[in-house]
């Protein structure tokens, strides 16, 4: 009876070229891997800051009796604000918009806002609008930083009679800045723990531990803010998931409120809603004085 079996000299070549196949498959898969994660360190700044450069004056957006300020950073770089005196009695609101757009896009808020009494001073971080630059962490703390002694300095206006008002990736800008200058109020819109958490969340098949550059660590830092805190965040956003509002929350240190909406996601929260939002929380924390 002839066997079938296959001779041992023919098993072992057969087995020697399956494994060689896996380990250039596994070398292949590995180098492929290693590309993909140098492209996104590279390419990260590009996927999370979206700027636009293209803006006009105040007025073309129906904003009357707005200055346009050209302030210079620490290292040099000039960056744009726009500013609004307070009607008498209200504070000021740095606004520190999100990651997208510039002030531009943000004018129908912005205008509510004045119209209601607040002064502003908006600022577009560097590489939007009009700012020279390009978009980091240590950067935007940087222009933060500029817009604030200016206030104080040219404007007459110390950290104590300011507002910081924080939109999504601003919200990062404005709890550092809390944490250097006493303000009398912070306003915090869909708030992140850090934005290393929102990437690794993103990206759970990358070590993103150490490939994102910019972290915005807020989580850590919100307990040394000690001034008035409000946080607004909408329940249904799936950009920046409602559990990092309320743990920020959580970690907070008092006066502090919170407000969620619960049909509301990360870019359709009501600006009327926002606008009288802010209002009471002024006049709870004695910050409007009529």
């Amino acid at each position: 009876m002839r066997s079938c079996a296959i001779p041992a000299a023919g098993l072992a070549s057969t087995l020697y070229r399956l494994q060689s196949k896996a380990v250039s498959l596994a070398k292949r898969a590995l180098v492929g891997y290693i590309f993909i994660c140098l492209f996104m360190w590279s390419y990260q700044r590009h996927l999370m800051y979206v700027p636009d450069k293209y803006i006009d004056e105040p007025a073309a957006y129906g904003l009357k009796d707005f200055r346009r300020l050209r302030l210079t950073d620490a290292d040099g770089t000039h960056v744009e604000a726009w500013f609004h005196k307070a009607r008498e009695g209200f504070p000021t609101i740095v606004y520190l918009h999100g990651n997208g757009g510039n002030l531009g896009t943000r004018t129908h808020f912005i205008g509510l806002l004045v119209k209601e009494g607040f002064g502003l001073l908006g600022l577009d971080y560097r590489g939007y609008g009009a700012s020279e630059g390009h978009p980091s962490e240590a950067g935007f703390y940087q222009d933060a930083r500029a817009a604030i002694d200016y206030a104080g300095k040219s404007l007459s206006l110390p950290p104590g009679k300011l507002i910081l008002y924080g939109e999504s990736i601003g919200t990062g800008v404005a709890v550092q800045m809390a944490t250097e200058y006493k303000v009398s109020g912070v306003v915090l819109q869909s708030p992140y723990t850090s934005l290393l958490t929102l990437g690794q969340a993103s990206y759970p098949w990358l070590p993103v531990k150490y490939l994102q550059l910019d972290k915005f660590d807020s989580l850590d830092k919100i307990k040394n803010v000690h001034a008035p805190l409000l946080i607004i965040h909408g329940e249904r956003d799936s950009i920046v998931p409602v559990g990092h509002g309320k743990a920020m929350f959580e970690q907070a240190n008092g006066p502090k409120d919170v407000v969620y909406f619960p049909d509301k996601g990360h870019v359709d929260l009501d600006i009327r809603e926002l606008t009288r939002l802010l209002v009471g929380f002024s006049q709870k924390n004695h910050l409007v004085v009529q």
